[in-house]
């Protein structure tokens, strides 16, 4: 197998506790014109409860694919991913939004903050979809961005915050949940050195606040080696970097 992480039997009932995301021998092709590309061949990974992972790798080699993957956004050819024990490929399209809803959290290099609304307002909207009553999902969105250090900037709209700050935003929605594992997709990309070094020092100190855990792909190697574990993405493989 092309890992260097042994796969993890979801029935082993410590194994499961541990673990909060699995893949196992995963493989993504695409289609271009009569070829198919392949992109991830062969992936493993086990994400324990609290641990921090960054993967890296150069642009165009699949990191991007590979968190879709363990989102469940998309779907691997050949192999499966488990969440909190549950296979993608056996729960309805219904059933995954709900354990992604409740398990999983989402950051991305652009914030995707809903424009029209308020920094409260985004980071209810979790709790919301879930179907959490407003007042709680209030609550707990204030509490998370008083802990994210946007405590007067509650009711502000994305384009009167800083890209900093959008981030942080973001980073409150992802956690207000309280999700098993928040995958990051270059998180720090649009920012600048001072605001990535402020958004690293933040991760660190909700994961180990929170015990959730991180999967994030990015270009920046202060925040890569910032992470419990480093894997190197290329040519389809993954593999854990020497550090």
């Amino acid at each position: 197998m092309n890992s260097s992480v042994n796969p993890v039997d979801e029935n082993d009932l410590n194994g499961q506790q541990a673990m909060v995301l699995i893949c196992e021998n995963l493989y993504k092709s695409y289609h271009q014109g009569p070829e198919d590309v392949p992109v991830i061949q062969g992936v493993e990974l086990a994400v324990k409860r609290g641990q921090r992972i960054a993967i890296v790798g150069t642009s165009g080699s699949g990191k991007s694919t590979l968190l879709n993957l363990l989102g469940g956004l998309d779907t691997a050819d050949q192999g499966r991913v488990l969440l909190t024990g549950q296979d993608y490929a056996t729960l309805s399209e219904r059933k995954r939004g709900e354990l992604r809803n409740r398990s999983l959290g989402f950051v991305y290099q652009f914030h995707h903050l809903l424009p029209e609304f308020s920094a409260l307002e985004n980071v209810c909207m979790p709790l919301l979809i879930r179907g959490v009553s407003l007042a709680q999902a209030e609550s707990s969105a204030r509490a998370l961005l008083k802990r994210v250090g946007l405590e007067s900037r509650v009711m502000h709209k994305p384009a009167e915050l800083s890209g900093g700050e959008r981030q942080r935003v973001a980073i409150a929605r992802a956690l207000v949940p309280q999700p098993d594992c928040v995958l990051l997709d270059e998180p720090t990309g649009n920012l600048d050195a001072q605001s990535a070094h402020s958004i690293h020092q933040l991760m660190l100190e909700l994961n180990a606040e929170l015990h959730t855990s991180f999967v994030v792909v990015t270009h920046d190697m202060e925040l890569a080696q910032s992470m419990d574990q480093v894997y190197h993405l290329q040519g389809g493989l993954l593999t854990k970097a020497h550090r």
